[in-house]
């Protein structure tokens, strides 16, 4: 593998795509207009050099050196992936979006490429059957910022075959990423659990039983976690945590995973976390 397709150029592609770089991989990083991609361009441009900054030193004191971007190509023209050896795809947590895509990627790519689906709840299954290659499908539930972490969620449809998730495991390899193979259900493993704590953190700011601050500071204080609930919806984005939640609901159709008004509120109100610059805290 030498050629990377990324579709999407959000925060998640964006991220795809400079680990890549990172790596010495090739990438062509497709979006709908020109200034979405321009404003991923500059996304990386940061990223990258706060990966640097907050990389270990050596021996000596010197930082790694930055990524080569200038092996990120950037295009709106989807037929320029035609000779990528993978994609992964990073579409919005929207059925109508992300369906749309694959029949498109199944006529543009060769036969032998691999889909990855980097989705925190959508089926891989459903996906794959939008394509004549259900087989080489799979999911790729990359974590946010994702240079920084360690390990991806690896989820196997129903027709994903053992080769398919040797390649893609191949691939994260190369990529400094650790590789969990689940299975396909909806929210998998990490965020069947983490949507319905942040969807619980959400009732309790809404119910008055603590401020956001003070939830994140139980979780960060009495769990040594990193960080709290709602410090985590901010880096995801409220409005991807409100599409997860949605689709665990339509999925189990159970009331447990009924979306926080709130959490609704502040998605109609462009509230979205850090990309928007307010969300339960305010950034600069």
């Amino acid at each position: 593998m030498k050629r990377i397709g990324v579709i999407g150029a959000g925060v998640m592609g964006t991220g795809v795509a400079q680990n890549l770089a990172a790596v010495g991989l090739e990438s062509v990083l497709v979006d709908v207009d020109d200034a979405t991609l321009e404003r991923a361009r500059q996304q990386i441009q940061r990223g990258a050099r706060m990966s640097r900054l907050l990389s270990p030193a050596g021996a000596n004191g010197a930082r790694s050196p930055e990524p080569n971007l200038d092996l990120i190509h950037y295009t709106t023209d989807y037929t320029e992936l035609g000779d990528v050896d993978f994609v992964v795809e990073n579409i919005t947590e929207k059925w109508d979006l992300k369906s749309a895509i694959y029949p498109r990627l199944d006529a543009i790519c060769a036969p032998g490429v691999v889909f990855a689906a980097n989705t925190s709840a959508i089926s891989i299954t459903r996906l794959a059957s939008l394509t004549t290659r259900p087989e080489r499908v799979l999911g790729m539930h990359f974590m946010n910022p994702v240079p920084m972490k360690p390990a991806v969620e690896v989820i196997r449809g129903w027709h994903t075959s053992d080769e398919t998730v040797r390649t893609a495991q191949e691939l994260l390899a190369r990529m400094g990423k650790e590789g969990i193979v689940v299975a396909d259900a909806p929210g998998f493993v990490s965020n069947r659990v983490l949507m319905l704590t942040v969807n619980e953190a959400v009732y309790l700011v809404q119910d008055g039983v603590a401020p956001a601050a003070d939830v994140d500071r139980v979780f960060k204080s009495c769990f040594g976690h990193p960080m709290g609930p709602l410090e985590t919806a901010d880096l995801i984005g409220l409005d991807t945590i409100l599409h997860s939640v949605e689709v665990l609901y339509e999925s189990f159709n159970d009331s447990k995973y009924r979306p926080c008004p709130l959490l609704r509120k502040m998605v109609d109100a462009g509230l979205y976390g850090r990309k928007s610059g307010q969300g339960f805290y305010t950034y600069s």
